[in-house]
């Protein structure tokens, strides 16, 4: 057995406080400590202290929160209801819209798939978007 004051490894302990574990604890205590100080070291070292004014998005995930459910059936509608539009567009119209903004594919992608023109296209999306207003 041997003796170990908590407060070397626990901050939150503000006097001291001597226990008796096994050499195991100690062990894997004095490993985890080491650990913490070399991960600190690193930290600082390498500039990684991230800041919500940096610019990089960090603030936008931390303030994103889940839809509830309410807003996630307006959702499930609104995606419907796209849906809905999108299936009364002609076939080529809706293959086109669908590779463009579903797939992500560029103009030129699908003009060379299709064997067709790239203004033919982007008409083709262009009318099918508004086609796709005035159904939704």
């Amino acid at each position: 057995m041997t003796t170990i004051n908590l407060r070397e490894f626990f901050y939150w302990y503000k006097v001291d406080e001597f226990i008796s574990v096994t050499e195991e604890v100690a062990a894997e205590l004095r490993a985890d400590k080491s650990y913490e100080v070399n991960h600190w070291r690193r930290m600082k070292r390498n500039k990684a202290n991230y800041s919500l004014d940096a610019g990089d998005g960090i603030e936008h995930e931390i303030c994103e929160h889940e839809p509830s459910p309410e807003e996630f059936m307006a959702i499930i509608e609104q995606y419907r209801r796209l849906c809905c539009a999108l299936n009364r567009l002609p076939e080529v119209q809706g293959r086109r819209v669908d590779a463009y903004y579903l797939l992500g594919m560029s103009y030129q992608e699908i003009a060379r798939i299709e064997g067709v023109s790239e203004d033919a296209v982007r008409k083709a999306i262009e009318r099918g978007l508004k086609r796709m207003r005035k159904i939704f």
